[in-house]
């Protein structure tokens, strides 16, 4: 299903979209959604849109720019817009995911990635990206259940590290915020929901062997 948003525009400078940014939409349904990301109004908007029951609808064409993403960075990006793909789930931010809209989700990832040239890593949420200013999809997402099928990643087997490794390896990975605590509180809120406390050995652990399986450098930045 396709409901045409006019909240769009071209890619700047020949990008092409190298990442995927998940978010969920914080409003009552998904009519409301709607509503506001085709309203030109408000000036926001997604390539999809996935209902609770798993109706997926594309609002914006995967090669034009959306406007979902906002300010923020993940690695060398500045301009995620231009060089991602904008998923929003329906969910006030307080709910379980639904298992129709993971499903739907899943294969949606599965269909972006065969189109275009974005690896596992690459699928981030929005408080990844913006993390002073955004907590999308939050603490109930289930990242590890897509790493499982191979549309995330996770740090299964991550060897003990000193604390002090996490901030390093946590931005080499593509964490770009240079605040410690948005950084730990960013991470931790994809990787670690029920952590509390300062940063700590497992903290460590999963930043640093994400490092250095997914280094964020890996992907040279082209816009």
């Amino acid at each position: 299903m396709t409901h045409p948003s006019p909240n769009c525009g071209e890619r700047r400078g020949g990008a092409r979209p190298d990442l995927v940014v998940i978010h969920y939409t914080a409003m009552a349904s998904v009519a409301e959604a709607r509503q506001r990301l085709c309203d030109p109004a408000h000036e926001v908007s997604a390539h999809w849109l996935i209902a609770e029951d798993g109706g997926t609808e594309q609002l914006v064409d995967e090669a034009l720019r959306a406007w979902h993403a906002g300010a923020g960075q993940w690695g060398a990006v500045t301009d995620v817009n231009s060089r991602s793909i904008g998923i929003e789930l329906a969910n006030t931010g307080t709910q379980p995911f639904p298992e129709p809209q993971m499903t739907a989700l899943e294969t949606l990832l599965r269909g972006i990635m065969a189109r275009w040239p974005i690896p596992p890593q690459r699928i981030i949420g929005h408080s990844d990206m913006a993390p002073a200013r955004k907590s999308d999809p939050g603490p109930r997402f289930d990242w590890r259940r897509l790493a499982r099928q191979g549309l995330s990643v996770w740090p299964d087997d991550a060897p003990p590290q000193d604390p002090a490794a996490f901030a390093p390896a946590a931005r080499a990975f593509g964490y770009a915020t240079p605040d410690d605590a948005l950084l730990l509180r960013a991470f931790r809120l994809r990787f670690r929901p029920h952590a509390s406390g300062p940063v700590d050995a497992t903290d460590a652990a999963m930043a640093a062997t994400l490092a250095a399986r997914f280094p964020v450098d890996a992907t040279p930045p082209r816009a």
